[in-house]
């Protein structure tokens, strides 16, 4: 088994531009480097906000830019939340960063993706609504979330059964609080209360163990991406 490192991304959304949220989404991409992570998972619809009347356009791809070279240069996936127009309804979604392509943007909708490491390199997947039909190669299933109260407790009881039934690791990024890493058996590993910070599953022979770390707590390794490198 390969050894591979994943996060997901928690803070307090709020109302920034496009630019100010990219911006926000490459700090935790800097700080997932500086974790060594092969993935990085983030919130429903992190680029545009969740709580939303009605759900913008999505984003000028050309524009994202700048998480498609963070992608090849850390060699990192980085999952973000889009709304995307599918059969003509307009419908959260989520923009895949593929370390391996030059353009390394790609609009999926759904809240989801279905991850694995093969060859060193993290392989993605569209995730059906239907659990039953997850592709057989995939070992983890993310999840962008915007859920408070009652829903928190219904989401975190699907996922888990979810993990359980059909023997797959669930990553859950939520705003503000609840994000968390469920093993292939449907065992908790990590858990997250309130505040900005990484959610770190690490998974080796022995199994999965979990970390929480405070983005303020995360070196940021040498960057360009910010300065257009």
């Amino acid at each position: 088994m390969r050894e591979w490192t994943i996060a997901a991304a928690q803070y307090e959304d709020c109302g920034q531009t496009l630019a100010e949220k990219i911006a926000n989404h490459l700090r935790f991409v800097r700080a997932a480097a500086s974790q060594h992570c092969d993935a990085l998972l983030f919130p429903e619809l992190s680029l545009t906000g969740a709580c939303t009347d009605a759900l913008p356009p999505s984003p000028d791809r050309s524009l994202l830019q700048p998480l498609a070279r963070a992608a090849r240069r850390y060699g990192m996936a980085i999952i973000a939340g889009v709304p995307v127009d599918a059969g003509g309804v307009r419908q959260p979604g989520v923009a895949i960063f593929s370390p391996d392509a030059e353009t390394a943007t790609a609009f999926y909708p759904g809240q989801s993706a279905c991850l694995n490491p093969q060859s060193g390199c993290t392989q993605h997947f569209p995730t059906p609504d239907d659990p039953s039909e997850l592709p057989e190669q995939a070992s983890l299933l993310g999840i962008g979330t915007c859920t408070c109260g009652c829903q928190q407790q219904q989401s975190v009881q699907k996922l888990q059964r979810v993990a359980h039934k059909y023997a797959i690791a669930v990553l859950k990024s939520n705003y503000a609080g609840g994000s968390a890493l469920w093993d292939e058996n449907g065992r908790l590993i990590v858990r997250a209360d309130a505040g900005e910070l990484l959610l770190v599953g690490r998974q080796s022979a022995s199994g999965w163990q979990g970390d929480l770390i405070p983005l303020s707590a995360c070196p940021a390794p040498i960057d360009e991406i910010a300065c257009g490198a």
